[in-house]
């Protein structure tokens, strides 16, 4: 892969991941090129690799290297450019009463509580037994609570104080980078829209360009949500384009 020339950057080494399930496009593998080592990827460092379409889960940094298959496309929001639809205002409108605060990305319980009800939730995933219970809260911490870069938790709550949504986020050099998000998903609320809309209103606040959304598969019914944020730039080739 190409590098930019900076020398925190050329101190790192890349390696490709043995196969695996792909977790978007059912019955295909996938790969992976992994930043190491993983000390050296500290805040600068990982401002230049998502520019290159890296993303990070835990303290790993990588990006889709599939033999065969391309279908990964890295997409960011110019959030001064950013055009709210109809629906995009009246969902900020409607959760516009939800209280925020920043944490420190670290583990609690409230958090992982409504993690697994999201994950049960949408996924029809949950644990059966003690081991399993066990096995998730590692992988959660594993995931979300584990960074070498500087990455917040934000928490939304409602007027009687109950744990809503939190929002996992990295704040990087040229913009935010949206990590991952879970809500409480048996409320009829369009709190994921909201979580997107209030990133790029932060970033604003924060003098920050970009809105970074991870990856967009055109044939993934899980990503279709990211297009209807607009304008918008892909990675392609090495270059941001509209």
């Amino acid at each position: 892969m190409t590098l930019p020339n900076d020398a925190p950057l050329q101190k790192l080494q890349f390696y490709v991941t043995t196969a695996y399930p792909c977790g978007y496009l059912p019955k295909k593998l996938a790969q992976s090129l992994i930043a190491t080592p993983q000390n050296l990827v500290d805040d600068t460092v990982y401002s230049g690799l998502i520019q290159q379409g890296f993303r990070r889960s835990g303290k790993f940094a990588y990006r889709p290297h599939c033999e065969h298959c391309n279908a990964c496309i890295s997409v960011r929001l110019p959030v001064n450019e950013f055009q709210a639809t109809r629906s995009q205002l009246r969902a900020f409108k409607k959760h516009a009463d939800l209280q925020v605060s920043i944490v420190e990305a670290n583990y609690h319980e409230e958090h992982f509580a409504l993690y697994q009800a999201y994950q049960a939730q949408r996924h029809h995933q949950g644990p059966d037994h003690s081991a399993e219970l066990e096995d998730e809260a590692a992988q959660y911490q594993q995931f979300l609570c584990q960074s070498n870069v500087d990455s917040l938790m934000v928490e939304f709550r409602d007027a009687q104080q109950t744990l809503k949504m939190v929002s996992v986020i990295d704040v990087v050099l040229d913009g935010l980078s949206a990590v991952y998000t879970f809500y409480d998903a048996n409320d009829k609320a369009s709190y994921g829209t909201y979580s997107i809309l209030w990133q790029i209103e932060w970033a604003k606040q924060l003098n920050l360009p970009y809105l970074y959304l991870g990856y967009w598969i055109a044939d993934s019914q899980k990503m279709t949500y990211k297009q209807q944020f607009q304008p918008q730039e892909k990675l392609v080739d090495g270059e941001w384009i509209r």
